[in-house]
């Protein structure tokens, strides 16, 4: 079974985009925007403190005619991150994601964030994983 390890040290771009929660939220969606995400992680030092999400903007921001130039990412971002270590399989990450309807889950050790995992990464990995017990069965019945 991959772990998360496995995924992080896979992934292509390891860069984990970050945003203080003191920062405003037009700072927030500017950075999205330029990083082309739909979700930036909200870190008070090496902390994950929230995350702050285009669905959080939409809800909180644009439907309550609230000010992006005035709101404070703390104000409107998802306080309770769920977080996974790296000895987390992807089957564990998967049904986790499916269970609570989430698209991102920040990797941390010790407090401290150390990488991010996407269901795109996790469904990748779980499709190579796949791949090589089809051949394994593949070259176990052929002999």
């Amino acid at each position: 079974m991959t772990t998360v390890a496995q995924v992080l040290q896979a992934k292509a771009d390891q860069e984990t985009i970050s945003i203080d929660p003191q920062a405003t939220v037009l700072e927030a969606i500017s950075l999205m925007a330029t990083k082309g995400i739909g979700a930036v992680l909200v870190l008070d030092g090496e902390k994950v403190v929230g995350i702050l999400s285009e669905r959080d903007y939409t809800r909180k921001i644009a439907l309550m005619q609230r000010s992006s130039e005035q709101t404070l990412v703390s104000e409107i971002m998802t306080p309770h991150v769920i977080t996974v270590q790296r000895n987390h399989t992807v089957e564990d990450c998967l049904a986790l994601m499916t269970e609570r309807h989430l698209r991102h889950l920040p990797v941390v050790e010790n407090e401290k964030l150390i990488g991010l995992v996407s269901i795109g990464d996790l469904v990748k990995a779980a499709m190579e994983d796949q791949k090589k017990l089809i051949e394994q069965l593949q070259q176990y019945i052929s002999g």
